[in-house]
């Protein structure tokens, strides 16, 4: 019989992709049965998410009826009645039984259970499920430090969809980040659902965040290290410290959600419109050169134009390389999608609009001040005509080379900006390789 490598379709955040690095190496045994398994991984962070996922079990569904269709991650968990009631979906997996899937899908294919739907109380798991963050043909690796979220933002799910916050220990990160080296990764990506809660009591003292930067630093000789999304007020000066280190990618995404401060104050956020700025400048006056990025909410229930302004100028006054921008829409399930003084959708959608040009015009007027610098990028893809990659301040870049192989890392002198060469819809910067 043919093998075959299970088709995993990815969603959402990079936590995600780490899980579904973890669910690729243990589903390795089921590989070469006869009848097709797809696994949908889901998000739950918007209520779009759930039904996208929901589109595309039955388009599987109608184009091979035969295929088993497993549907896990987030939106398994916190909507789980909806694919319970899908008749193209054949089981649903919460992420509360995520580590048990490969053992659930066995057993159905084998006649052994007929149960559908597996979920319990996500509150109660203890478990992380180390061993993750690659994906089959990544060039990079994911570093799940921790999962979870006690913070409870009156717009966010991923509580119900994740549990409380638990953080890996440091010394079995240190261990999976040498392992990732002996493997030939080049990068890892220091990501979790609120890395800024990474907290590890043992050996009788408090490791925060930066103690594991630092630790990782200290004993390992990974190359290059990113770290993911952090809140304003988890932006310590010790943590800025630890940049000057080369091998920490001066590369931020800055969980930010608004820059004013009542709007914050309704979304549950514990800063204000001074930690924002703050932690900005901050950035800035430490390494001006590093990539900023940010993720903005616009039309959160209540949100004045006012206010909407107020971000707005506040952001245009800042430093920063480019903004994420969420329309807001209510997701079932949490306390904001029960706030009275909804913004009309037009009115969402036209903030958005205007904070995609200040972001679209901040990125552009970035991007070309990188031409004539030299970046080191890890190749990404090399196909016959040229070859893209990752600076390690998160430009993407586009180069021509011959014998290259992804997850090689090359100094490349910057020569343009082309807006229609890249993958990502703002554009990619172009040079050549200094050998």
């Amino acid at each position: 019989m043919d093998q075959i490598t299970l088709p995993i379709k990815t969603y959402g955040c990079k936590v995600n992709s780490y899980d579904t690095g973890l669910l690729q190496q243990r589903l390795k045994p089921l590989e070469g049965y006869e009848r097709p398994i797809y696994i949908l991984n889901t998000c739950a962070v918007t209520a779009e998410a759930t039904k996208e996922a929901v589109r595309e079990v039955r388009r599987i569904k109608r184009k091979s009826p035969n295929t088993l269709v497993v549907v896990t991650g987030c939106a398994a968990q916190v909507d789980t009645d909806q694919f319970e009631q899908l008749s193209e979906a054949d089981l649903v997996v919460a992420n509360s039984h995520k580590g048990d899937l490969h053992e659930i899908i066995f057993n159905h294919l084998n006649g052994h259970s007929e149960q559908k739907v597996f979920k319990s109380n996500i509150f109660k798991k203890e478990d992380l499920e180390a061993g993750g963050g690659q994906e089959h043909q990544h060039t990079r690796s994911f570093l799940k430090i921790q999962d979870g979220c006690n913070s409870f933002c009156t717009f966010c799910v991923i509580p119900f969809a994740r549990g409380k916050s638990r953080s890996i220990p440091v010394n079995q990160l240190v261990a999976k980040v040498n392992e990732l080296h002996t493997q030939g990764v080049n990068e890892v990506v220091i990501t979790g659902v609120h890395i800024g809660d990474y907290e590890d009591d043992a050996g009788g003292r408090s490791n925060r965040l930066e103690d594991l930067i630092e630790q990782m630093l200290k004993n390992t000789k990974m190359p290059r290290f990113r770290v993911s999304s952090l809140e304003p007020i988890e932006l310590t000066p010790r943590l800025l410290d630890l940049y000057a280190d080369d091998r920490m990618c001066r590369h931020f995404h800055m969980s930010m959600q608004s820059a004013q401060t009542r709007v914050l104050k309704d979304m549950k956020r514990n800063y204000g419109q001074v930690e924002v700025k703050n932690s900005l400048m901050q950035i800035y006056n430490r390494y001006p050169e590093a990539f900023v990025g940010m993720d903005v909410i616009v039309g959160f229930p209540g949100e004045t134009e006012s206010e909407f302004q107020e971000t707005y100028d506040c952001f245009s006054e800042l430093p920063w390389t480019r903004i994420h921008v969420f329309p807001y829409s209510p997701r079932p399930g949490t306390y904001a999608a029960r706030l009275e003084n909804p913004v009309p959708r037009h009115e969402i959608l036209k903030r958005a609009q205007r904070l995609r040009e200040l972001s679209d015009g901040r990125y552009a007027e970035k991007a070309l001040l990188q031409v004539g610098s030299m970046k080191q990028v890890l190749v990404l893809k090399s196909p016959s005509y040229g070859a893209t990659g990752l600076a390690r301040d998160y430009w993407p870049v586009a180069f021509e080379a011959s014998d290259v192989e992804p997850g090689q890392e090359l100094s490349v002198k910057i020569r343009g900006y082309d807006y229609s060469s890249a993958s990502r819809s703002e554009g990619c910067l172009s040079g050549e390789v200094v050998y």
